[in-house]
């Protein structure tokens, strides 16, 4: 299982500037799983939604499953460039805060539905299991490394533990992604709150407001 879970990310790594068509099967995939689940989708649904040949398909992925796989590799990805937040001043706490939960909250939300459909193949599919663990604790463990360090630098002073604090922000930036997910129009204001109350429980002083 692990050499064929490395494989998948080798894959994944080797072409991460992707060909237009394996990019639009990977869309296609999700949109197609989204809509009709994980059992009745077939290679055929994909290659339709995508408008890509059923050999073009098979340039880039061998099967169902292993698309459905590299899917979730682009998931687990997703949240953890959003931890990246590029073009941000990474001194700057309050601004890190900020892109970082406003990211987070964004790619939850677009991937939510995906998400229910790994959680229940992890039940029955060891390859997705251990996926679907990467996705919910590398993000966590990652972003407890950083509390950590502000916390060693003197720049925060944390209420908690800094992995229990990444695991409390997680969890509000997850049901701040599920309302998001609902009212669109509801996203400025949960990156606002979410933040607020992050910086709190990071024990960082907020912006004074002029």
């Amino acid at each position: 299982m692990a050499r064929t879970h490395k494989a998948w990310a080798v894959r994944t790594a080797r072409d991460r500037t992707e060909a237009p068509a394996r990019g639009r099967l990977l869309d296609a995939a999700e949109a197609v799983f989204t809509r009709l689940g994980y059992g009745p989708a077939t290679v055929a649904d994909i290659t339709a939604e995508a408008e890509v040949s059923r050999a073009g398909f098979y340039v880039y992925f061998a099967s169902k499953e292993e698309i459905f796989r590299v899917l979730a590799v682009r998931v687990r990805d997703a949240f953890l460039a959003a931890q990246d937040v590029p073009g941000v001043d990474t001194d700057d706490i309050h601004a890190v805060a900020e892109a970082s939960v406003g990211a987070f909250i964004a790619a939850y939300a677009r991937h939510l539905p995906l998400l229910g459909l790994l959680e229940q193949q992890a039940r029955t599919d060891p390859d997705v299991r251990e996926l679907w663990q990467e996705i919910r604790e590398r993000p966590v463990h990652r972003h407890a490394r950083y509390i950590r360090r502000l916390s060693a630098e003197g720049r925060a002073t944390p209420v908690t533990e800094p992995l229990a604090l990444a695991r409390a922000v997680g969890g509000m930036c997850i049901e701040f992604a599920r309302l998001t997910a609902a009212r669109p129009d509801a996203y400025d204001d949960a990156v606002r709150d979410v933040t607020a109350l992050y910086l709190h429980l990071l024990g960082v002083a907020p912006i004074r407001q002029e």
